[in-house]
């Protein structure tokens, strides 16, 4: 950088020395605009809107602090490196020396973006908090056909599909795997992983089309540093449960595109490795040992991955809880919940489900999968199958042993952490609505029908018990049919027969005293019932017209509106139209249920 340039803002005072326009910056820092655009992208940093615009509200503003954090950049240098060798390189190809040309290119300048994953994220807990888009971008592109006119190599597309794939694993096997929703967009997963709940979403199964309104020079930078980050997210993960990263894979699965399945063998391999290695390092007690052991891991896992029965019914799972046996008592109720929701299930994917998804899924949730093709654990005939999800009609041979499912029961399923009935999710049938996890029916003030089905079927699950449509929930709680049901005693149900007694004469009297409120008669807390009735008689006679309880309390929050700061009159204001909107969605939708089942009946 010339010694004679000065950095603008300097002698200034206010937005002008905090804040600096991009075209100054790019100025300053003697890049051109592609290379300062990929430089925020990859140090974080992003335009700020300051109070005052000094140079006008068309320009694009940076903090000052962030231009100076750029200029110290190591990274910058490396750029500028590269860009002088890029014009040595089309230098040598327009004279047509190509052994110069190939000699530059083998000694093109590289770098790595480790340091900026540390420099971003001090902590883990950081990291995972930010992992969101992360994961939606690596699972994005891990499904992206390469294409050299955009720049997406097919070694970054295979490095995308390894990092979801060890992501996925690790979701597995460690049973973090919380929700799921089936959109249009694609797949909404969500998992919590470290006390964090982290969710992404992952593309349908077909074919990838470009468009040209994406700038994929742009995200090819986001995807560059989310690749660094998950990698490094994977392997403290990995190293969190004892297992060896990046994993040794069979080539043979690998082939066989089982790159989910064959990251599956290799957890209970190297489970079982380094439980062999801990003990006999334990026993010598001598560094020498270890040091030998390290040598011939790798030897090792590649022995154990070839020896294990792939055809063999079951022998993954297997292999797989005999790794988590160990680790039950650690476990939280949500996860031994989810654990063993298709414990002792035995599932097989028809050629036409999305196999890469319920392959994911299913084991997640204890369950056992095979697919068809070669080296699957079990095979079609297999008699020990409960359920095969199909999602078209079967031409083949049915069993009656087993279940034939569509895939949405799967999701259903888990969403609802009960194991639903199959009736509706029968092949042929129409489906019951896919509905979403992560929607509070409740707080939206409409409940699905299908909503309440399912909250009856957990409740029943649960022992739990709920009045039925168009019973009062007080019926419910009535003691006599608790003692029917022998869940009280007689003694105890006559002590909460008194105790609900006297709650009703409290709320009677509470009552009565809010109608006196509203016609604007005193009283003391100490008038009793029958004064209370007599003063609302009384009221009655002399009063001819009473104003509307409705006007009452509007005028009552249109004076508690008057009392109120103009900040918290505008928050108010906003809520009560937040309501209108969410009143007007419950509406509609009620209007639509109302429209379907006439047109359907």
């Amino acid at each position: 950088m010339p010694k004679h340039y000065r950095p603008p803002g300097k002698k200034k005072e206010g937005n002008a020395a905090k804040y600096i326009t991009r075209s100054k910056a790019i100025k300053y820092l003697q890049i051109p605009l592609p290379v300062f655009r990929r430089l925020c992208i990859l140090k974080g940093v992003f335009p700020r809107e300051p109070k005052k615009k000094v140079e006008g509200n068309h320009k694009t503003y940076y903090h000052m602090k962030d231009i100076m954090f750029l200029a110290h950049e190591p990274l910058l240098e490396k750029f500028r490196e590269i860009r002088a060798y890029d014009k040595k390189i089309k230098k040598a190809q327009s004279k047509k020396n190509k052994d110069l040309a190939a000699r530059l290119l083998t000694l093109k300048p590289t770098y790595t973006l480790d340091h900026l994953v540390k420099e971003r994220y001090p902590k883990f807990i950081d990291a995972l908090r930010d992992l969101d888009d992360c994961l939606t971008m690596v699972h994005l592109f891990a499904t992206l056909p390469a294409r050299e006119s955009e720049r997406i190599e097919v070694k970054r597309v295979h490095n995308c599909r390894r990092l979801s794939q060890e992501w996925q694993a690790y979701i597995t096997r460690t049973h973090s795997l919380r929700k799921i929703f089936i959109s249009v967009k694609g797949i909404y997963y969500q998992a919590e992983v470290k006390g964090q709940m982290i969710t992404w979403l992952t593309p349908h199964a077909l074919q990838q089309v470009f468009t040209d309104d994406v700038d994929f020079k742009v995200m090819l930078t986001f995807l560059e540093f989310y690749e660094t980050l998950l990698a490094f997210v994977n392997f403290q993960l990995y190293y969190s449960i004892n297992v060896k990263y990046p994993p040794i894979l069979d080539p043979r699965m690998e082939a066989l595109a089982a790159d989910l399945y064959a990251l599956s063998r290799y957890f209970a391999t190297n489970s079982r490795l380094t439980t062999g290695d801990s003990q006999a390092v334990n026993s010598s007690g001598s560094e020498q040992a270890a040091d030998v052991k390290k040598d011939t891991q790798n030897e090792e896992s590649e022995l154990r991955l070839s020896q294990l029965p792939a055809n063999e019914p079951g022998a993954l799972m297997h292999l797989v809880r005999e790794a988590d046996g160990d680790d039950d008592d650690d476990d939280d109720a949500e996860r031994r919940e989810c654990k063993s929701l298709f414990k002792n299930l035995k599932f097989f994917l028809s050629r036409e489900a999305p196999r890469d998804s319920l392959l994911f899924v299913i084991p997640a949730f204890g369950g056992l999968v095979s697919w068809e093709g070669d080296g699957v654990p079990f095979n079609e005939s297999d008699e020990g199958i409960t359920h095969q999800i199909v999602d078209r009609p079967t031409l083949g041979h049915i069993f009656l042993s087993r279940e034939y499912v569509q895939p949405q029961w799967v999701y259903d399923c888990v969403n609802a952490r009960i194991i639903l009935p199959t009736d509706d999710y029968l092949v042929g049938r129409v489906l019951p609505p896919h509905l979403s996890p992560f929607v509070d029916n409740e707080a939206e003030g409409y409940v699905p029908e299908y909503a309440e089905t399912i909250k009856r079927l957990q409740a029943a699950a649960r022992k739990e018990l709920l009045p039925m449509p168009g019973v009062d929930k007080h019926d419910v709680d009535d003691p006599q049919n608790l003692v029917l049901e022998g869940i009280i005693s007689r003694a105890e149900a006559n002590e909460v027969a008194r105790k609900k007694q006297e709650m009703s004469v409290l709320e009677k009297q509470y009552h009565d005293e809010l109608k006196l409120e509203l016609q604007g008669v005193r009283y003391t807390a100490s008038v009793s019932n029958e004064k209370v009735q007599g003063l609302v008689e009384k009221t009655e006679v002399g009063e001819k017209s009473l104003p509307d309880p409705g006007e009452v309390t509007k005028d009552a929050d249109n004076m508690s509106m008057v009392v109120m700061s103009r900040r918290k009159r505008r928050l108010y204001e906003a809520m009560q139209i937040s309501n209108e909107r969410k009143k007007g969605n419950v509406d509609l939708l009620k209007k639509r249920k109302a429209q379907a089942s006439k047109a359907s009946g």
